[in-house]
């Protein structure tokens, strides 16, 4: 079992380029992908950034490339979302979620969810 802790921004204005961070209960978290996710009010959970367990590939949505990061950092147990140039469409409820596999990752676990609100 591994547990999930995202620490996030609560409210922040447009503009803002706060990072988010989801630490992990065990040391096999070095053998999971890592995703972040968000589910805006009223839609479908959406995901944004996956990082493969050894850090040196990552996938991203076209909706967030080149505006959002992924990385890890396996010695801490934590993987990060450095979010940049926030708009109010970001607000959202934004989870971490481990998994097994590569490319295509099943996630196993989940975080409780961070909310992030942007104010324009």
């Amino acid at each position: 079992q591994v547990q999930l802790v995202e620490s996030g921004v609560g409210l922040v204005q447009s503009g803002a380029s706060p990072r988010l961070s989801c630490s992990a209960s065990r040391r096999t978290f070095s053998m999971y992908s890592m995703g972040w996710f968000c589910q805006a009010p009223g839609k479908e959970l959406e995901l944004l950034a996956v990082i493969k367990w050894t850090g040196d590939s990552t996938h991203y949505e076209d909706s967030v490339k080149g505006r959002f990061t992924i990385s890890r950092d396996n010695d801490k147990n934590t993987v990060y979302l450095q979010m940049n140039s926030l708009k109010p469409g970001d607000t959202a409820v934004y989870y971490c979620a481990a998994g097994r596999t590569w490319p295509t990752v099943t996630y196993q676990y989940w975080g409780q969810g961070t909310q992030v609100t942007v104010s324009s």
